[in-house]
């Protein structure tokens, strides 16, 4: 029983290798170089052929203000970056090329939304109006420990993922807000009337 367990672990002698005869496997040893002066060995080896030359590609017809510089070609600027305002756009004026940089744009003001969770299923509307751009008011005084601590951690990875921010503004109330939008000063005022703050 032994061997046949060690045999199984593939530890044990297998049989299909005794046929295996070491003697017939025998490797032939390197061959040393030759210890021959320089002179000796240029005329022993036979000259290597020549590599061919490389080509440069043929021109392609471009327009006029997109020209080949050396080995970089610039690409076209992508045009839904161009129409966004997003990104740096290639000027033609003057005739050099350089980039102009287009400011971010204004955020946008708006008021934020109030959620009072009462379950963690409540974090579907949190995160569907986070992702509509509105900011987000999450009440969690009324939840329970772990509920609030769920929330908290679904809350802060929905802001790091969609490069929003995250505010403490009481104790168990954050405030959620989505990049590119600010809550006005007016609604902050409401806020603190309210008592969130």
């Amino acid at each position: 029983m032994w061997k046949k367990a060690m045999t199984y672990l593939g530890l044990g002698d297998d049989e299909a290798y005794d046929e295996y005869d070491d003697e017939q496997a025998t490797v032939e040893p390197r061959r040393q170089p030759e210890r021959r002066p320089p002179a000796e060995r240029a005329e022993r080896q036979p000259s290597r052929p020549r590599e061919p030359e490389l080509r440069r590609p043929a021109p392609v017809d471009e327009p006029a203000d997109v020209r080949v510089r050396g080995t970089v070609r610039p690409l076209p600027a992508d045009p839904r970056l161009a129409e966004s305002g997003v990104g740096a756009v290639t000027s033609r004026a003057g005739g050099s090329r350089g980039a102009v940089v287009r400011p971010l744009p204004i955020p946008v003001t708006a008021k934020p939304h109030v959620v009072v969770p009462t379950s963690f299923n409540d974090a579907q509307e949190v995160a569907d109006t986070f992702k509509g751009k509105a900011p987000v008011i999450m009440n969690l005084q009324e939840a329970d420990r772990d509920l609030n601590r769920r929330l908290i951690d679904f809350a802060s990875g929905l802001c790091y993922g969609l490069s929003g921010s995250m505010e403490r503004v009481a104790n168990s109330v954050y405030l959620l807000t989505p990049t590119d939008v600010e809550v006005s000063a007016e609604d902050k005022r409401r806020l603190q009337e309210r008592g969130y703050s």
